[in-house]
């Protein structure tokens, strides 16, 4: 509902402080040069007197008002109550001049001058200035004998003054006070809606139909990574085209549209070299001036999380799915495996055997006991189950770990692991072996990865709610987070998307599976793992659910 129209808006406007001392201004000055050309025109037939006022009237007023505009407009000092009374006294004084120069022709100018006094001062300095003019003309009446002489006349004009200024301070008061209501529960209304605004975690702005920005957000400016309280009222698509071009786009295209409704779509953001996923969503809105007069409002977010959590669900579904086939094919293949290696190993240890036949059976029961090992990884794959939850003490799991991984034989020489565990104990309901697996498997690939003299870095942490992947409902208690980082080159570019499939390894003689099962040894915990690599070293982080007993929030 609208509380004032488009004509009390613009009296609102007028009757604004700092506007209505420009109006003032201008009347002032128009006043000043009204006298100085009466006075030139008439100089011939005035006293010399009337013509030394209008001349110094024209003089103080100019030097009154280019001293008073420099202190509000151009300095933008504050506009006190002193700042007020001295200009109510200058008009005062000004109108003065004018009614002595013209025999009192135009003394209703001083209810002009209350009037204005009334909207700027309160009740009593409003009144002060009432007097003021009152006595001053009274004094140029009696004491300097203009006109009217009348006693009878002299009172009336003097009570109506009077009259005038007591009355336009009484309406100016019920003005103000009704002001105040409405103006303090405006405040409170902009306080609570500016509490809200602060406190969304979505980036939030509003621009107008030629692309300069209305109002932002601070979590806007954060997602942008600009100051953007400083550019209200600046031209801002530009900027938005360099670091969020599909914001930009969806702004432009809500601006050109003007249906009102909202609009869904996925954008880009770029922070340095690295690229974040934006959800946005736009809708525009007719101020009723017309197409020129649109408002375009976008609600922007960092979908990292939602989009990292669909590719999990995926990889889970896809994983599973090798799964169910790699228990039914291990189980077929494994029995006539077993029995071709026993069938080659008899033959060749027959007496009869050729050295090139016994040469040929070692080469295949070899090859047999590989396929073999492959094949009961692949069982392990499948069957990665949690058979028991007990409470899990996570420190002790990556020590031992790292123990291990640090006395491996296929170690590059110099390489220390080094175990990070924070003060507290870092408990998880789970199966032990299989968190310890989890823990010297992703240790040892970072080990194997890193060249010699290198550092692999394993620590434990508490991870807050506010911390985790948003959407892993199992995590919204906090988590433990084990991470493991490495100084290798990174994993390679045409491997990352592939990284949790089976039988994807650049690893020489590696069964492509450590991972997968890794990873979905965590995931039966009702755990997530993350990946950073780059060029230069690869971040794995491991986050579990608390264990039950401890409390949630807060993080090490």
């Amino acid at each position: 509902m609208e509380l004032a129209g488009p004509g009390d808006r613009r009296w609102q406007a007028v009757l604004e402080p700092r506007r209505l001392v420009r109006w003032v201004y201008v009347a002032r000055l128009s006043l000043a040069w009204a006298i100085i050309i009466a006075a030139i025109a008439s100089w011939r037939n005035s006293d010399n007197d009337k013509t030394l006022v209008a001349t110094l009237a024209f003089i103080i007023a100019h030097f009154v008002t280019i001293a008073s505009f420099a202190w509000s407009d151009i300095r933008q000092h504050p506009l006190t109550r002193g700042f007020f009374y001295l200009q109510a006294a200058a008009d005062v004084a000004l109108v003065t001049s004018v009614v002595h120069v013209t025999d009192g022709q135009f003394a209703a100018l001083y209810i002009l001058v209350n009037a204005v006094a009334a909207i700027v001062l309160p009740f009593g300095g409003a009144l002060l200035v009432t007097a003021l003019g009152l006595v001053l003309y009274t004094g140029d009446v009696v004491m300097l004998q203009a006109l009217p002489q009348d006693p009878v006349a002299l009172a009336l004009q003097l009570i109506v003054f009077s009259l005038s200024g007591v009355g336009a301070s009484y309406i100016a008061v019920q003005l103000k006070a009704a002001g105040v209501g409405a103006a303090a529960e405006l405040y409170r209304v902009q306080l609570r809606d500016a509490d809200i605004l602060r406190n969304i975690r979505s980036g939030i702005m509003s621009v107008s139909r030629g692309g300069e920005l209305l109002f932002a957000n601070p979590a806007a400016g954060s997602l942008l990574g600009l100051d953007l309280t400083e550019r209200i009222g600046s031209p801002i698509l530009a900027d938005l085209d360099r670091i969020a071009p599909g914001l930009a786009a969806a702004i432009r295209r809500a601006a050109d549209d003007g249906s009102g409704g909202g609009g869904r779509t996925e954008g880009i953001l770029r922070r340095g070299s690295v690229t974040v996923p934006l959800g946005v969503t736009t809708t525009s809105t007719d101020t009723g001036g017309g197409a020129a007069e649109r408002t375009i409002t976008a609600i922007f977010q960092d979908i990292s999380d939602q989009k990292r959590l669909e590719q999990l669900h995926l990889r889970a579904e896809r994983l599973e799915a090798v799964a169910e086939l790699s228990a039914s094919l291990a189980h077929e293949i494994k029995n006539p495996l077993a029995s071709i290696r026993s069938a080659v190993e008899q033959l060749s240890a027959r007496r009869a055997a050729t050295d090139d036949e016994r040469t040929l059976g070692n080469l295949i029961v070899r090859e047999s006991d590989r396929l073999s090992r492959l094949l009961s990884e692949f069982l392990d794959f499948a069957r990665v189950r949690v058979t028991r939850r007990d409470p899990v003490d996570v420190s002790q799991v990556v020590r031992g770990a790292c123990r291990l991984a640090a006395e491996h034989p296929s170690k590059p020489g110099g390489v220390t692991v080094t175990a990070y565990v924070a003060d507290g104990p870092g408990v998880v309901d789970g199966d032990e072996d299989l968190l310890h697996r989890v823990v010297f498997n992703l240790t040892l690939n970072a080990v194997q990865a890193s060249p010699t003299g290198a550092a692999v870095e394993v620590s434990v942490r508490r991870v807050g709610p506010g911390g985790v992947p948003r959407g892993v409902a199992s995590l919204e208690r906090g988590a433990i987070a084990i991470v493991v980082h490495d100084d290798g080159p990174g994993i390679d570019a045409t491997l990352r998307d592939r990284l949790f499939e089976p039988f994807a390894t650049t690893k020489q003689g590696g069964s492509g599976l450590g991972l997968p099962i890794a990873y979905r040894a965590v995931e039966a915990h009702g755990g997530v793992v993350l990946v950073d690599t780059g060029d230069h070293g690869t971040t794995f982080t491991v986050m579990l659910p608390v264990h039950a007993s401890m409390p949630g929030g807060g993080s090490a």
